[in-house]
């Protein structure tokens, strides 16, 4: 086998896990027939939340473009993104909500997560995270910086999942994670490697306060899981990616309304 062809094996298996990974973390319309490749897509994460940070930001600049403040694009944005990602990650975390904080056995919190209806704690995670995510949002879009923050908080609130997926095992022993897969450390390393570099990228000197925050509130959330019911589910991995971003959005804001 030639470098060449080793190449194009590479390059089509590259965009085999792209694909995947759109079609596992999104809603957008892909190619018919396209391959699930589970948790081996997982370093693409990042990818995808770039691009649903790159939609969130369109969105919110086509509302300052026709005059309406910046509270509004900070809403017009939320709503893009929601209607890209389907509120995947929100629904996990308002399941997680209730099922970590609701139950007094692990069994138990077990089967309030999976329970479709949403309970008070599920409800105000809601509506406390979406208030914080709001409010940074609103900061960022006031002082001109969503573009890129919005892009690098997409990008790294998606690189926690895969690794959370690769160090804790499956809570439930079925589920979305548990089809998912476990990804290999070198691909969990990929997600993360290629979160820091676009948040890197995208952020400069904010990089380095969004990935602290970000790292801690994912794993907060990981430690609270493992201790209450032993390990990770779809919802936690949900859970996650929504407190990541938050905290990397507020990480931006701080930096982009700092007095200097």
């Amino acid at each position: 086998m030639t470098n060449r062809d080793t190449g194009a094996i590479s390059a089509r298996t590259a965009m085999a896990d792209l694909v995947s990974a759109f079609g596992l973390l999104t809603r957008l319309p892909l190619p018919k027939g396209h391959a699930l490749r589970g948790a081996n897509s997982a370093w693409a994460w990042p990818l995808v939340g770039a691009v649903v940070g790159l939609v969130a930001a369109s969105a919110g600049t086509v509302a300052l473009a026709l005059g309406l403040p910046a509270g509004v694009a900070a809403a017009a944005a939320l709503a893009a993104a929601a209607l890209v990602t389907g509120g995947l990650h929100e629904d996990g975390l308002a399941d997680s909500a209730d099922g970590l904080f609701g139950g007094w056995t692990r069994e138990r919190r077990l089967e309030i997560m999976k329970d479709s209806a949403i309970g008070s704690y599920g409800v105000l995670a809601l509506v406390i995270l979406t208030l914080a995510r709001w409010s940074a949002l609103a900061a960022l879009f006031g002082a001109g910086a969503h573009w890129w923050a919005l892009i690098a908080a997409g990008a790294l609130s998606r690189a926690p999942m895969a690794v959370i997926l690769h160090l804790l095992p499956n809570a439930r022993g079925q589920g979305l994670s548990q089809s998912v897969g476990q990804p290999p450390a070198q691909v969990a390393l990929g997600a993360a490697a290629l979160a820091a570099a676009l948040t890197l990228l995208a952020s400069g000197g904010a990089a380095a306060g969004m990935i602290a925050l970000a790292a801690l509130a994912a794993l907060a959330v990981a430690l609270t899981a493992r201790a209450r019911i032993g390990g990770q589910t779809g919802d936690i991995l949900g859970a996650a990616q929504v407190l990541a971003e938050v905290a990397a959005l507020a990480a931006a804001a701080g930096w982009a309304t700092w007095p200097r």
